[in-house]
């Protein structure tokens, strides 16, 4: 009886260890597919991490240029000019120049001298507010050697009424008000010449005085102001011979004018509003880059449209 048992019991142990022996091979067999597959993810991981590693690289590379191309890490470029319309002629073309590498920078004046001496110092890098006459009495009277690098525009001289308003209404006694600089009175004195309100000796040029007036039948008196003046000179005189710059701050329209210097007159094209900058800048990146844009087609534009003939390109 007891033979059977043992036999019975061997059996059973040989079948328990035959089926352990199975269970740990298909273990092994499981966990090497999972260790391969855990693998296979992680290394799937590694590659996905890579990849947006290197996409934030190159959109990191993309952002710094496009900060630079926003920044654009421009140069400053410093002018003086007085406010208008010089200032306004600059603003209308610094997008111009900023596609040239140039922030440009306008630092405005309210006189004719400040801004050249300026410049003369090495303060800024060139002006915009004077027409060549002046910026010649400017080098003769300081010894400086500024030059122009261009002429970009012309404001016509206008004779506007004050307590007159008609040059036939002109009488006998009458007061006219002209610019007291040298340069500009000479101009005036053509306009009213041109007008037949008085003759100027015939050696008289572009630097002529009330004192070479020769003929003034209406023995006209002649108040020497400051150009800037001369706006608020109307109430008191019967007219007044103004500067188009001067005109245009005091909101006279050049439309309103009862004269107005010809286009094609000595003084038009001689009193053209220049450009300048230092000799030794004058053919310097920066120089080339401001008398494109000022002699651009958008600048030429904007003149035009907004100035309504009280500012005429000289391009």
């Amino acid at each position: 009886m007891k033979k059977p048992f043992y036999l019975l019991t061997a059996a059973v142990l040989a079948f328990s260890t035959l089926g352990a022996c199975g269970t740990k091979e298909d273990a092994d067999s499981s966990s090497k597919k999972a260790d391969t597959t855990s693998s296979a993810t992680e290394a799937s991981s590694e590659e996905k991490d890579a990849t947006s590693s290197a996409t934030e690289g190159s959109s990191e590379e993309k952002d710094t240029d496009a900060a630079k191309t926003s920044s654009g890490e421009l140069e400053d470029l410093t002018v003086g000019a007085t406010p208008s319309p010089h200032a306004e002629i600059l603003e209308a073309v610094k997008d111009t120049l900023k596609e040239k590498g140039y922030n440009l920078v306008i630092k405005e004046y309210t006189d004719y001298v400040q801004p050249d001496m300026a410049l003369d110092s090495g303060d800024i890098d060139a002006t915009y507010h004077q027409h060549k006459p002046f910026l010649d009495q400017f080098n003769e009277e300081h010894k400086t050697d500024l030059i122009s690098a261009a002429a970009v525009h012309y404001e016509p001289f206008g004779i506007y009424a004050g307590k007159t308003k008609s040059l036939d209404d002109i009488k006998d006694g009458a007061q006219i008000a002209v610019p007291n600089d040298v340069s500009n009175e000479a101009r005036a004195l053509l306009l009213l010449q041109d007008n037949g309100l008085l003759t100027l000796k015939d050696d008289s040029d572009l630097s002529a005085t009330t004192k070479d007036i020769e003929k003034n039948d209406k023995n006209i008196k002649f108040v020497e102001v400051d150009a800037a003046q001369l706006p608020r000179s109307l109430d008191d005189v019967d007219l007044a011979v103004i500067n188009g710059n001067y005109a245009i701050d005091a909101g006279l329209k050049i439309s309103d004018a009862l004269a107005v210097e010809d286009a094609e007159s000595v003084a038009a094209t001689t009193y053209s509003n220049v450009l300048a900058v230092r000799k030794d800048d004058k053919d310097s990146e920066k120089t080339k880059a401001l008398v494109e844009a000022l002699t651009s087609d958008t600048a030429k534009k904007f003149m035009e449209d907004k100035y309504e003939g009280a500012v005429v390109p000289s391009f």
